[in-house]
């Protein structure tokens, strides 16, 4: 079956489950159900609260609605008509007023068997083209009609659907296991971090060992830029409204910032965004050619209002840090180098992460819509020249990318590092944006070889992403077995009996002043689960010292990758370690 014709299954099941529960519960309200990847999904208004249990009954019947051959026939009716078959219907009342005021002339259903739905199409011409095997409703969700969190809370089914059973059994298979590579699942078995209803959703705590991983993170990417030209600074997490009312981020950003604090007369906002701050920064004082380009860089903390829908553990929260840059550029041949070195240094640091090109991640092109001057600063030449700059430096790359309407930055497109998490949602890890409109809000100008002002151009980029969400894409890529460099305890000193405490502790604080993160388990516990305790914890090595260690001023080394090492001396021992984190294999 064409990938096509399996969209169109899906589509067709979606309306054999209206089917299926309009008859359990016949005045229910439905709103929309696109075919969604790998599956469906259909919102309904149920007159009461609906449990999991209802999808197996509905599974069932949808299989014997399968089996009558049911057909799916289109036809147009007019407007009049339509909202008197959903009078009683305010979701799909207000679907049809919406075709009405766009002009359209007649509105399109689709009949299969007694179900007359509003419906653009297509379909499969007959429910023999389903595979009754080969689907399966998953879970129920809350979802605000129309995605707008001031309208109603809908219930929405989920669904999935394939070519075969066999394909689906291996979706299964697979779902299965990225459950156990779920970062919030793992954030919590490993003790890396929690969230507290009382701190607010959104807003991690980091508990030590998450704290550690983070903290070699963020001392890596401050390092790494260092190395490559970086000017690091620091800027406050709050700044006056107006700082963002000259930026345009208020109000292009306004439904995403939290509102005004009032200090002393003065209106403050909590920063979403640390470019204005670095503009600032930029304009301090005349600059020169010579001073360009000019990488500032910062780890700052922003804050963003997502919706509670939207929360997703570490993928997305209200408070976050991210690795942002701003790098004032001379010219268009400048800023277009910019963005080059910029995707050098974003390919660098994926590679020391472990993670492949086109593989593990790979690229967008984001584009702005011209005629939405509501979300796109209006300035077609800019427009163009920015897009062509960030086509040109990705083909020149050879690598694979895709290009996305009406995903780029209110200023300026945008190439976006794209990453899929473990339930196969796409989001956005790093970013290159081309800025060819703050330079003229902020009057972002030098003085060039002639001796004129000149305005400049800024590229705004991430090295890293925000830290929260690398976090969590690292957790689910390694599946919480860090390697070493990254590993919150590298090592465990493990005593077979307590009369061997003594020179376990001696190793231990050996390799503690190696600066090796270690962890010595003292417990008068069987020599089993100390063991396992540290499989469970996914530590990277754990030294087992019993008499013949002791006799031989030795230790006994075991991996949780490479199973038992065997002896060595303790110089040996921290000599392999500390080059393994040196070299961040």
């Amino acid at each position: 079956m064409e990938n096509k014709n399996l969209e169109l299954v899906r589509h067709s099941l979606s309306h054999l489950m209206s089917m299926a529960v309009q008859e359990i519960y016949p005045q229910v309200g439905l709103g929309v159900g696109p075919v969604i990847e790998n599956g469906f999904y259909q919102d309904y208004d149920f007159p009461e609260v609906v449990t999991p249990e209802l999808l197996p009954k509905l599974e069932k019947r949808m299989r014997e609605l399968i089996k009558e051959n049911i057909k799916f026939e289109q036809h147009d009716i007019d407007f009049d008509t339509a909202l008197k078959l959903y009078k009683n219907d305010p979701y799909k009342t207000e679907l049809i007023n919406d075709l009405k005021t766009a002009g359209e002339k007649k509105v399109s259903f689709y009949k299969s068997g007694d179900f007359d739905n509003l419906c653009a199409g297509p379909h499969v011409a007959s429910t023999k083209e389903i595979k009754p095997d080969a689907f399966k409703l998953t879970h129920i969700a809350g979802a605000y009609w129309r995605g707008n969190e001031k309208n109603k809370m809908l219930t929405r089914i989920y669904g999935i659907a394939f070519d075969s059973k066999q394909d689906l059994e291996a979706y299964e298979l697979q779902q299965e296991e990225a459950r156990k590579r779920d970062h919030r699942i793992l954030g919590k078995q490993l003790e890396l971090f929690t969230f507290s209803p009382l701190v607010g959703s959104g807003l991690p705590l980091w508990l030590p060992k998450g704290a550690t991983v983070r903290r070699v993170i963020e001392r890596f990417i401050v390092d790494t830029e260092l190395e490559w030209g970086y000017l690091h600074v620091n800027t406050p997490d709050l700044a006056k409204i107006d700082l963002y009312k000259t930026s345009g981020h208020y109000p292009y950003y306004k439904e995403s910032m939290y509102p005004p604090i009032k200090i002393d007369d003065e209106e403050f906002m909590l920063r979403p965004m640390t470019c204005p701050h670095h503009f600032q920064i930029f304009t301090d004082k005349p600059r020169s050619y010579k001073e360009l380009p000019m990488r500032i860089a910062e780890l700052a903390k922003l804050y963003r209002y997502e919706a509670s829908g939207e929360l997703t553990g570490l993928l997305r929260v209200r408070g976050f840090c991210l690795a942002d840059a701003h790098i004032i550029c001379a010219d268009r041949d400048q800023a277009k180098m910019e963005v080059t070195q910029a995707l050098d240094l974003i390919d660098y640091v994926s590679k020391v992460f472990g993670l492949k090109q086109d593989i593990d991640y790979w690229y967008r092109l984001s584009k702005g819509d011209r005629n939405d001057e509501k979300k796109y600063y209006k300035n077609d030449q800019g427009w163009d020249e920015g897009e062509q700059v960030l086509r040109e430096v990705l083909q020149e790359r050879k690598c694979k990318f895709y290009e996305a309407e009406n995903e780029a930055a209110f200023y300026g497109p945008k190439i976006d590092v794209q990453m899929r998490d473990v339930r196969g949602k796409e989001n956005t890890a790093f970013t290159v944006q081309y800025d060819f409109c703050l330079p003229d809000r902020f009057d972002l100008k030098y003085v060039n070889k002639e001796g004129k002002e000149q305005r400049a151009l800024v590229v705004h980029r991430s090295s890293v992403g925000a830290i929260e969400r690398v976090m969590a894409f690292l957790i689910e890529h390694y599946a919480g077995n860090f390697p070493l460099w990254l590993a919150p305890v590298q090592v465990k000193v493990i005593p077979v009996r307590t009369n061997h405490n003594e020179y376990a502790k001696r190793v231990y604080e050996l390799l503690r002043k190696a600066d090796v993160r270690v962890e010595f388990d003292d417990a008068d516990s069987n020599l089993g689960g100390k063991v396992r305790d540290a499989k469970n914890n996914k530590i990277p090595y754990w030294i087992v010292i019993g008499d013949k260690e002791v006799e031989a001023n030795e230790v006994t080394l075991e991996s949780r990758d490479a199973g038992q090492i065997g002896k060595m001396s303790v110089d040996d021992l921290t000599k392999k370690l500390t080059e393994e984190i040196r070299e961040k294999k």
